[in-house]
């Protein structure tokens, strides 16, 4: 072990439990604390599918500079229960700070000791052994005892004994850090900024959540699946003050059904799920492009095929997004890589199903979804979302021809006109036929939707990097900090990354950018390489390489680092 440790601009420190021993509760304070003490926070979770027991860690960076992505550094590791050793063993290292309670881990080499257990039932009981180890790690990083305090006094003011409780278990836990930072003559020397603590502290469910309500969301419908249950979860609590409809519905068919109903309507709906929610929804995304309507489908996958790997994490549902629904039509996919991401691609989603009158789709994943970091004030827009609904006149016809393939939208009971839809095909009024000349105009009219979500509707996308580049990394949704922080450490010349945001339909500037590579490596989390796949399907250009990851897990930093640096020797 280590014997004069030093952090210097970051630390990574890792909380290792079961299920039920409150590392939520550890995590939720020490984040808000450090944050609140003017330092950059990322956190993330993993943990098993279980309520009770199991091996669950969550992963938390400080640093003078922003941090948003998974790194396998540990500096300090809280060990909770004896099964966490065994399961984060792979990632201690000589310079990890190993932090448990000596009568659980006796037989530990170098545990920095913290009896966890004797301490909180000085207090009352062994629940306060999480104040216990938040005022141990603060006083290891020279965290000022106020910060805590009033953190604690934020979460339990509610119940002023509770509250004196936990603030007595955290002085105890503070006494023992400060003598361990002696002992080891620890030194923390991570820059503060005072601007950070009034930022934003977001997870992705809220995130989406918040860019679905500044899209102008009125109507939520779902049946909860992990990871997507925390965005209607989030919706519901804020239903009242934004005038929100929320359905649990029984089955994700009556989900996205009521879904279209409320668009039918006027209403602005979003339905959120993951991969087996959208596989019954299928029948009902080809129904929304077949009568044209607008639709918002929040897809937050997880690893599959069937019940999978439920609250893990994975890219695997590119080619359900892409495909779901029979027949022909036009469609966007888009999938955020960041929690700015994430508030713009909903609320873009919103906009682009509107003036579209197609389905679009969020591509999300537990990883996104669970992970927390500081944001910045989002861009709330400085008007409400335009709504491309018209007053219909006597003869409105539904499904007019028009050049663009777009068709005035109306809604019942605004104008004098009948809004007349159909799943079967229709001519221009609405009504059902079977002429081949109507049948060939309607899918025509559909599919040149598609020519206005590649063009002047599209989400630019973003370049990292020199312009000339020789090697280009490309990823797609929640792989974007990872490859960004990674890319930014080698600081390769010729090599640049390339991240879409849309990433169905691309546009002729995404083609032109991927054809320009000398070398193109494509980073997915899934087995198949679904994105690279769809770009040589789109432009003919096959990846060079594909950098893969299938086992619930995001690409943490260094794995894209190693993987760079053995790249730009070659």
């Amino acid at each position: 072990m280590q014997t004069q440790p030093t952090f210097s601009n970051e630390v990574s420190i890792v909380l290792g439990g079961e299920a039920g021993q409150g590392i939520q509760t550890i995590e939720t304070i020490l984040t808000r604390t450090l944050k609140a003490s003017g330092r950059h926070v990322f956190s993330t979770k993993e943990f098993m599918s279980r309520i009770r027991g199991g091996s669950n860690s969550t992963s938390i960076r400080a640093a003078s500079n922003r941090v948003r992505a998974y790194a396998e550094r540990m500096d300090l590791c809280v060990l909770l229960d004896r099964d966490a050793l065994a399961w984060l063993q792979p990632r201690i290292s000589a310079d990890t700070l190993v932090i448990g309670d000596p009568v659980v881990f006796e037989d530990v080499a170098g545990l920095l000791p913290l009896p966890m257990a004797e301490l909180a039932k000085q207090v009352g009981e062994k629940i306060y052994a999480n104040a216990v180890a938040c005022g141990f790690v603060t006083a290891l990083l020279g965290l000022e005892p106020a910060t805590l305090e009033t953190v604690l006094k934020g979460l339990f003011d509610h119940d002023s004994e509770v509250l004196e409780k936990n603030l007595r278990a955290a002085g105890l836990g503070r006494e023992r850090g400060e003598a361990a930072a002696r002992q080891k003559q620890l030194s923390c020397r991570i820059e503060a900024d005072a601007g950070i603590a009034g930022q934003l502290f977001l997870n992705g469910s809220q995130a989406v959540g918040l860019g679905a309500i500044a899209g102008g969301c009125n109507f939520i419908g779902s049946y909860p699946m992990s990871p997507s249950t925390g965005v209607l979860q989030f919706l519901a609590g804020c239903a009242e003050r934004f005038g929100i409809v929320v359905e649990q519905a029984e089955d994700e068919i009556s989900a996205i059904n009521m879904g279209l109903g409320s668009w039918y309507a006027g209403g602005r709906a979003m339905v959120s799920t993951s991969g087996g929610g959208l596989a019954l929804m299928g029948e009902g995304i080809s129904l929304a492009g077949s009568m044209e309507l607008p639709m918002v489908v929040h897809l937050a996958q997880r690893p599959g095929p069937a019940t999978g790997l439920p609250t893990r994490t994975e890219q695997g549902d590119l080619d359900l997004a892409l495909y779901a629904g029979h027949g022909e039509f036009s469609r966007a996919i888009l999938a955020p890589g960041t929690l700015e991401d994430a508030f713009d691609c909903a609320r873009q989603a919103f906009a682009l199903a509107d003036a579209s009158q197609s389905p679009v789709i969020i591509l999300t994943d537990q990883y996104l979804l669970d992970s927390s970091c500081n944001v910045p004030a989002l861009p709330i827009p400085a008007a409400p979302p335009e709504h491309h609904i018209g007053e219909t006149a006597a003869d409105y016809r539904r499904y007019l021809l028009t050049e663009s393939g777009l068709s005035p939208r109306g809604i019942p009971g605004h104008g004098k006109g009948l809004v007349c839809l159909d799943s079967d095909e229709h001519d221009e009024a609405g009504f059902i036929t079977e002429r081949a000349e109507v049948r060939i105009a309607m899918v025509d009219k559909r599919l040149k939707k598609l020519a206005l979500l590649r063009g002047e509707l599209a989400l630019p996308h973003r370049l990292f990097g020199p312009a000339n580049y020789q090697r280009l990394l490309v990823g797609w949704g929640s792989t974007r900090p990872a490859i960004e922080e990674a890319r930014a450490r080698v600081d390769d010349p010729q090599t640049a990354f390339l991240f879409c945001p849309q990433i169905y339909p691309l546009t002729d500037e995404v083609k032109e950018l991927l054809l320009r590579a000398r070398r193109l490596i494509v980073i997915e989390n899934n087995a198949t390489a679904q994105f690279a796949r769809l770009i040589q399907r789109e432009t003919g250009r096959r990846a060079d390489a594909d950098w893969l990851q299938y086992d619930g897990m995001p690409f943490s930093v260094e794995n894209l680092e190693t993987r760079l640096r053995q790249e730009v020797t070659l």
